[in-house]
């Protein structure tokens, strides 16, 4: 099993976190994430594309169609793939103030970080 705690912001650390993570389900393995605090709010936002259009410092002008347009289908795909799994970090939906349905319906749902290190126990662990 591979596990990633996405904490970043940074569409360029989540496009590699979700990168990671669809690429391991995509093998057959599981893939399981927690969202906290930086990523959670790219993870929800129904314009990534735009965001990611915005936001990427480190991507050329050139590239950026296809670098946004590549993080959302990543996300999708994250979301579609049955044995890829990612949650929201409790304390990150409430400090964040995130929308608690907008949470349920993009992702998992929510669970503490101790809950999600004792469910991928023995896991591949990776932070981003």
């Amino acid at each position: 099993m591979l596990a990633a705690i996405l904490e970043s912001g940074d569409l360029e650390r989540l496009y590699t976190g979700l990168s990671l993570l669809v690429s391991a389900a995509s093998e057959g393995r599981p893939a399981r994430g927690l969202a906290t605090f930086g990523a959670l709010g790219p993870l929800l936002d129904p314009d990534l594309r735009e965001r990611a259009r915005r936001e990427a410092a480190h991507v050329t002008e050139a590239e950026r169609d296809a670098f946004a347009r590549t993080l959302a289908e990543l996300r999708d795909a994250a979301a579609e793939l049955p044995d890829c799994r990612i949650w929201a970090c409790a304390a990150a939906v409430q400090a964040t103030g995130a929308d608690w349905a907008t949470v349920s319906e993009r992702l998992e749902g929510v669970t503490s970080t101790p809950q999600f290190l004792r469910e991928v126990a023995g896991a591949q662990l990776v932070v981003v």
